[in-house]
């Protein structure tokens, strides 16, 4: 009974208290002990099994699969070999074709547009959607619900809905042609709001807030320096949702940028179909190598450089 007792002390002592009473030999043993429990608790540490392996390989090639055929197909240097079974086979002709993609459309002009564009956006949107969280979930004001509602409703719109009304405001304002006619609709989303407004609902306690103002801080100076430090995380994957978001946008940039095709990635890659027909009379290899080398040059270097542009927030995090 008394050695059970014993265990039982032992087992509660810390690590310190037990190498002081009994030694390092003991309290290593406790300490091996407890963390044993603990993984067969949370079972972490514990090895993943050939399934989850299997499961994560197969899932791999799936998403791969498809960048795959790109490169293949962008590699082909004859009409004859773009389709079928041989389009899988890789060919010579890739980086000639990029190159003749770089030629065919002002890329280093479309590049410096799309960063621009997509940093501008993504930054404009984490700011104001912070600031408009912090305010809907932490501010006591007179109709907030009503406000947060009209704002969620805006999300359940069509964006095809409201491209009319906004085409003929921006022509109105003379911003048609202009790259900030695709900067200013994007300077804010009702998402953003709607994300930062749950994660700081639960994220930033009051007594933070209260604290601050007791300090004499100001509504403003509060938001910066209590509430922006508890948003990194949420902020972090905010401006990568954002900043990809933008980097792929097509459809309102074709509408809106007119002769200035240039002035965005996605824009200038959908003319180099029409480049290539005017200058060869392989159209056909046109059509297939010239937008998949497209999407190569436009939207596969979008993730990392998302995540290049992130990376003080996640350290902040």
């Amino acid at each position: 009974m008394t050695d059970i007792t014993n265990e039982g002390n032992k087992r509660d002592l810390g690590t310190p208290a037990l190498e002081q009473m009994y030694g390092k030999g003991v309290a290593r043993s406790a300490a091996k002990q407890r963390r044993r429990k603990t993984l067969e608790v949370t079972s972490e540490g514990r090895r993943a099994g050939w399934g989850t392996y299997a499961i994560l390989v197969v899932t791999i090639l799936i998403f791969v699969f498809p960048l795959y055929v790109a490169l293949s197909i962008a590699s082909q240097s004859s009409s004859s070999t773009q389709y079928g079974v041989q389009a899988l086979i890789f060919g010579s002709g890739l980086i000639k074709n990029i190159s003749r993609a770089f030629g065919a459309m002002k890329f280093w002009q479309a590049l410096s547009g799309t960063l621009f564009v997509a940093i501008v956006t993504s930054v404009s949107t984490v700011f104001f959607s912070t600031l408009a969280g912090y305010s809907f979930s932490k501010l006591r004001f007179r109709g907030r619900g009503v406000l947060f509602t009209i704002v969620i409703g805006t999300m359940t719109i069509p964006q095809q809905l409201s491209i009319v009304p906004l085409y003929i405001m921006a022509n109105k304002a003379g911003l048609f042609g202009s790259i900030w006619a695709v900067i200013i609709p994007g300077l804010v989303s009702a998402f953003g709001v709607f994300w930062m407004t749950q994660y700081l609902q639960d994220a930033l306690p009051y007594e933070l807030i209260e604290a601050a103002r007791v300090d004499g801080c100001s509504m403003f100076r509060t938001f910066i320096s209590v509430a922006v430090p508890a948003a990194r995380p949420a902020a972090a994957m905010l401006f990568l949702f954002t900043f990809i978001a933008q980097w792929t946008n097509y459809f309102w940039p074709m509408l809106i940028l007119g002769p200035n095709k240039n002035s965005m990635l996605t824009v200038a890659a959908a003319t180099l179909k029409g480049a290539y027909f005017t200058e060869r009379a392989d159209a056909d290899l046109a059509s297939a190598v010239g937008p998949y080398t497209c999407t190569l040059v436009t939207r596969v270097p979008a993730t990392g450089v998302a995540l290049a542009l992130a990376q003080p927030l996640f350290h902040a995090c």
